[in-house]
C-alpha cells in the first residue's frame, strides 16, 4: 500500500511555519511560559489539517456525509444550486477542531462547478449558505442521479481549497477538498432521496450516512 500523508497536504506550509516560529521562541525567550504557546499553536495545527482514513459503507444507493461536524440545517429547498431543481439542503458546520478534508458523498463525474465571492458570516448561520463565499459542484452518478455539494467559506475560513474539476470522477468517500479553519459544506439532494437523521447529529466525512436512493 502506497504511502499516505496523516496531514492533508495544503496544510504543511502552516505546519512548517508555525514550527519554524516556535523554535526561534524557544531560543530567544527567555521562560518555558512563554514558549508554551507557540508549540501548542503548533500542535493544533497539525490537529487541524489531519487526514485519517475512513470506513466507506459500500451499500447501494447510499450518501455518506461529505465534511466531519454538526448538522445544522435539513430543509427543503425550491431551487438547488446549479440548475438541480426543487430539493432537500443537509448543512454540516465544521468547528475549528473538526477534520476539514471534504469527501465526496457518492460516486460519479463532476458535471458542473460555480465559485462564488462573498461574505464571511458565521457558517453556522443559514444565511452563509447565500452569502459567504462558496464553491458549487455538481455531481451526477449512476443512473443520472444527482445532487451538489458546497463547501462555504466561514467566519474564520478565508479559503476554500477544491481539488477537482470538470469531468473528473470521484469515487464515494473519496477526498476532493478542504476549507480552512472552520466552515460548512451542504449537500443539496434531489427530493426522492430518504434523509436519514437529524439536526444536532455528529457526522464522520465519507463514514456517515446521511441519505439513501
Amino acid at each position: 500500500m502506497a504511502f499516505r500523508s496523516p496531514v492533508a497536504k495544503e496544510g504543511w506550509p502552516f505546519i512548517l511555519g508555525f514550527t519554524v516560529v516556535a523554535a526561534a521562541a524557544s531560543h530567544w525567550l527567555p521562560t518555558l511560559g512563554c514558549m508554551v504557546p507557540f508549540w501548542l499553536l503548533t500542535v493544533w495545527c497539525v490537529w487541524f489539517f489531519r487526514d485519517p482514513e475512513r470506513l466507506v459503507p459500500q451499500e447501494p444507493g447510499v450518501v455518506v456525509a461529505p465534511a466531519d461536524g454538526r448538522v445544522v440545517a435539513i430543509e427543503e429547498v425550491a431551487e438547488g444550486p446549479l440548475g438541480l431543481g426543487p430539493g432537500r439542503k443537509f448543512s454540516i458546520f465544521m468547528n475549528v477542531f473538526s477534520v476539514h478534508v471534504n469527501r465526496a458523498p457518492m460516486a460519479g463525474e463532476v458535471r458542473d462547478m460555480s465559485y462564488h465571492r462573498g461574505r464571511f458570516v458565521n457558517a453556522a448561520l443559514d444565511k452563509a449558505s447565500l452569502e459567504n463565499e462558496r464553491m458549487e459542484i455538481l455531481l451526477e452518478g449512476n443512473g443520472g442521479r444527482r445532487l451538489a455539494m458546497v463547501q462555504v467559506a466561514g467566519l474564520v475560513a478565508r479559503r476554500i481549497v477544491c481539488r477537482v474539476k470538470k469531468q473528473d470522477r470521484l469515487e464515494r468517500g473519496g477526498r476532493f477538498g478542504l476549507i480552512r479553519f472552520g466552515s460548512r459544506v451542504d449537500v443539496y439532494l434531489p427530493l426522492e432521496a430518504q434523509v436519514v437523521g437529524g439536526l444536532g447529529d455528529r457526522t464522520r466525512a465519507g463514514e456517515t450516512i446521511i441519505a439513501r436512493f
